[in-house]
């Protein structure tokens, strides 16, 4: 781990040296996400990359370009290895989700105007739902606040049961276990009962701010995977969710795949 972390930052300190001498001589910057950061941090920080006090060190960038990195690839991976599960198991949502793809797209490389999919986003909301990367949120109380008729001192560390919110049946229902996407066909109100409580992305001034992309990069990708394959749970799949950091399925995702 500490080997791959040190290549990990010998990558981004590279990319972030070039990025920072090019944008010192002036020339054009990327519209991406580190540009942005290092746009923004130039007039706080010196010439040698000190932090002023509203500015952030090199070593800090690294760990915001890390943060973005694995918080972004670790979670919508496991959205789509639980998607293809479930898909896998549930071969009817499979063929429907596929239908709505090849009226859009047909077997052409689908287009960002084009990914406003009920049906796909109906599927991803209930993987979500009944396996969320995030298990748990933890918020601090910042000041002395009252929920819930109880008076809470600052410092205190509350958690929220993601999991045990989005498995409620007094909220979903006596389905609640159940792989049952068209529940959110009128929209999550309706499929919460009217109730904030679903929080695959969190909530609040915190919610996750790679919501929008992470959906995207999903329906990007299951796009492509149902235009090119049907696929199948193999008999040696063991289902066991199971959480480290993220959720996954304990003894990995057998799946089988045909061509189409």
């Amino acid at each position: 781990m500490r080997q791959a972390n040190k290549e990990l930052e010998s990558i981004l300190r590279d990319i972030i040296g070039k990025r920072v001498e090019a944008m010192k001589q002036g020339k054009g910057t990327k519209d991406d996400l580190l540009s942005m950061l290092l746009e923004s941090n130039m007039c706080e920080t010196d010439g040698d990359g000190q932090a002023g006090s509203m500015g952030m060190t090199i070593e800090e960038v690294i760990d915001e370009c890390k943060v973005f990195y694995f918080a972004g690839m670790e979670t919508t991976s496991v959205l789509l290895t639980w998607t293809m599960i479930v898909l896998g198991m549930h071969p009817e949502w499979q063929d429907r989700a596929r239908e709505e793809v090849l009226s859009l797209f047909s077997k052409d490389k689908p287009e960002y105007e084009g990914l406003s999919l009920k049906i796909m986003t109906m599927i991803l909301y209930e993987v979500l739902r009944l396996y969320p990367p995030g298990t748990l949120l933890v918020r601090k109380t910042y000041k002395e606040m009252e929920m819930g008729g109880v008076t809470y001192p600052v410092g205190v560390m509350i958690e929220l049961p993601v999991l045990f919110l989005h498995h409620d049946p007094d909220i979903w229902g006596s389905d609640v276990h159940e792989f049952r996407p068209d529940r959110f066909a009128d929209g999550i109100s309706k499929a919460s009962n009217g109730m904030l409580a679903f929080f695959p992305f969190g909530w609040g001034p915190r919610i996750c701010i790679g919501q929008n992309f992470a959906l995207l990069e999903a329906k990007m990708a299951l796009c492509m995977i149902l235009q090119r394959f049907e696929f199948e749970i193999a008999s040696s799949y063991t289902h066991a969710p199971h959480t480290v950091m993220a959720m996954h399925p304990m003894h990995g995702a057998q799946i089988k795949l045909k061509a189409i």
